[in-house]
């Protein structure tokens, strides 16, 4: 058993860890509210008026829905083959169930933006540069592997026996799969859905080669308006994708506790 005063170091050191990492984070959070056009810390004033700025602003008003738009279809795509995908992989339903796996979860291993450049250079070959199916798609390449993992972790927790009672009461495969077994999974689906959605929200190294240039998504705006100059408005828009994001997690934490699946 640790003693006492070695468990308070290890709680103090992991307190500071945490603090550093997290300080960019309160800094941006900070620079927000301040009442002057041009970034100070600490704040010389507090004002919402850099928030009412974005939020009256219609290219950060588009920015944000083609945001939303791009990451619900690519999480509705992610949760639709990563069912089938995780459904097929946990029964060995077919040969080289390990590599099939190891090509899913890729995307978790190789550099965002290593993906973003191989995947402009197919699309430019193939001619579909441009096109929001290709962006929705290139999304669901990085998101599937949260899914998948998910609804794997909540199948290996089943008994197969449950599905396997109900095809012999009568129920087709497709019925017991819908009734039995996809409720089961839904924790697991649940988590991997917000993990995807998050990781799709807040996407810059694939989204900004494949965006046409009529579109923009609410991170590569910002990263875009950095290299304009830095004003409290970039901060603000930065600290409602922040509050956002967590809120999201907050919630999804109290529903089914997704970390058990990651």
């Amino acid at each position: 058993m640790m003693p006492k005063s070695s468990s308070l170091l290890l709680t103090l050191a992991a307190i500071l860890v945490l603090a550093f990492l997290n300080a960019p984070t309160l800094v941006i959070m900070l620079a927000a509210f301040n009442a002057t056009t041009y970034l100070t810390i600490p704040p010389q004033g507090l004002t919402l008026h850099w928030f009412a700025a974005v939020l009256n602003d219609t290219s950060y008003l588009q920015a944000i829905g083609t945001s939303l738009l791009l990451a619900v279809a690519a999480t509705a795509v992610s949760l639709l083959l990563g069912v089938a995908a995780s459904y097929a992989l946990h029964h060995r339903m077919f040969p080289g169930r390990e590599m099939v796996i190891s090509l899913v979860m890729a995307p978790l291993v190789f550099p965002s933006v290593v993906i973003g450049v191989a995947l402009l250079q197919y699309v430019t070959l193939v001619g579909l540069r441009g096109s929001f199916t290709v962006l929705v798609l290139s999304h669901v390449i990085i998101t599937l592997p949260y899914v998948v993992r998910a609804a794997l972790s909540s199948l290996a927790g089943l008994n197969n026996q449950i599905e396997e009672a109900a095809r012999v009461l009568g129920a087709s495969y497709l019925n017991a799969f819908r009734l039995v077994t996809l409720p089961l999974l839904k924790p697991g689906l649940v988590a991997g859905g917000i993990f995807s959605f998050v990781t799709s929200l807040d996407n810059v190294p694939v989204t900004i080669f494949l965006l046409s240039p009529r579109q923009t998504t609410l991170p590569v705006k910002i990263f875009t308006a950095v290299e304009q100059g830095i004003d409290p408005s970039i901060a603000a828009a930065s600290t409602l994708m922040i509050i956002s994001t967590g809120i999201v997690l907050i919630i999804a934490q109290r529903w089914v506790s997704f970390t058990r699946f990651f």
